[in-house]
């Protein structure tokens, strides 16, 4: 198979790294607007697989001949494009997966070309992060294996594994997304009902070996496409974690009307955004650099099976590979966008259309495979 994969960063870098080391891989397209990045990582990788092409994405004569190029297109770009990868996928029949976005309606807009894709035998595929994305698939593999799903509850962090204060926190994908995540409202499932709750709110305490206490609290996005999948639980909720006490710290810069969109000061006569000040001032300070960083996760899983209630727990504890510098949440993200594109393109995932992760990528077939890449993702099973 040949794979394109849009962007360069550093989960598209990633992707490709574990693309090429694939006997099913023939060819691996990398490509994006600023290819220097990409020539450097390319010289290091030293693979013929690899090829580097420069893309202007809003060029859509450009995307589309890319795209082209590919049997599986990798879409690692900034959200806003997946809807147009998407339809630019549909329409020139390849295959597509991408990082997700609920902010804006990304996701859903990609779901809506679903009888296209379909009635154009492609395989689209949204929300292949972590959260949203391997939490999904944990979620949907555990609910297979039981009669009657009553409860789903998710805890997911990327953070640094020796945390400097004020804030005890390194970015790990951009800033930008989580000043989204933590101003935009939760969408949580309770007793049955689906509703909104703020973000930062509700902190609770939980405990991961060698981490000891952190602290967990609602953050949009990452229950995604499950409320929709599962809608008759009568739970379902998704918390980030953090270290003790990052909650409050961003609650307060929130509550300040800092990191709010529209707001907007004037100084000598030039007006800008305060959240953009906020951002390029914070990036600098929380960039993650040589330091390590970790990816904790925990998918609990609750109902029936043959009468009897039953937990199915997922738990994950990943930190960065120092050997060849990629970061945990690069081994944990970049790896399941490129298994899962190859699961389309060898044929085991067959079913044409579009699909959120936990309806459509094998459970037990996607943790073999993290495991092989070093990636362990533990089950326990609870009765």
């Amino acid at each position: 198979m040949k794979v394109v994969v849009l962007g360069a960063g550093l989960m598209g870098k990633e992707t490709a790294r574990d693309l090429v080391k694939s006997d099913d891989v023939q060819k691996v397209y990398l490509a994006d607007l600023n290819v220097l990045g990409a020539v450097d990582f390319a010289k290091k990788l030293m693979s013929k697989k690899l090829d580097i092409l420069q893309l202007d994405a809003t060029n859509d004569k450009q995307l589309r001949d890319v795209m082209a190029l590919g049997d599986v297109v990798v879409n690692a770009l900034f959200y806003t494009f997946n809807e147009k990868v998407a339809r630019t996928a549909v329409d020139i029949g390849v295959h597509s997966i991408d990082l997700g976005g609920h902010i804006g309606g990304a996701t859903e807009a990609v779901l809506t070309l679903a009888e296209k894709a379909a009635a154009k035998g492609v395989t689209i595929i949204p929300d292949l992060g972590v959260a949203p994305g391997m939490i999904n698939i944990l979620t949907g593999y555990g609910a297979g294996k039981l009669d009657s799903v009553n409860s789903v509850k998710l805890y997911v962090g990327g953070i640094p594994v020796n945390p400097e204060p004020p804030l005890n926190y390194n970015v790990v994908f951009s800033l930008e997304g989580v000043f989204d995540h933590y101003t935009d409202p939760s969408h949580v499932i309770r007793g049955g009902v689906l509703k909104e709750i703020p973000s930062l709110s509700e902190i609770e305490i939980i405990h991961f070996q060698k981490y000891g206490e952190l602290e967990a609290f609602h953050t949009s996005g990452g229950t995604s496409t499950l409320t929709k999948s599962f809608p008759a639980v009568e739970t379902l909720e998704y918390k980030t974690i953090r270290y003790k006490g990052h909650a409050e710290k961003f609650q307060l810069l929130v509550d300040l009307g800092l990191l709010a969109r529209n707001n907007e000061v004037t100084i000598d006569g030039k007006t800008v955004k305060v959240r953009d000040v906020m951002r390029e001032h914070l990036s600098p300070l929380l960039k993650l650099g040589k330091k390590s960083d970790a990816v904790l996760l925990r998918v609990i899983v609750s109902g029936e099976k043959d009468g009897a209630a039953k937990v199915y727990q997922y738990e994950l504890v990943t930190e960065k590979d120092v050997k060849v510098n990629e970061t945990a949440m690069a081994r944990a993200t970049a790896n399941t966008m490129s298994i899962v594109a190859q699961m389309i393109g060898t044929g085991v995932i067959s079913k044409r259309g579009v699909h959120p992760p936990e309806k459509i990528v094998p459970g037990e077939q996607y943790i073999e495979e993290m495991k092989k890449r070093g990636v362990v993702i533990e089950e326990t099973v609870k009765f």
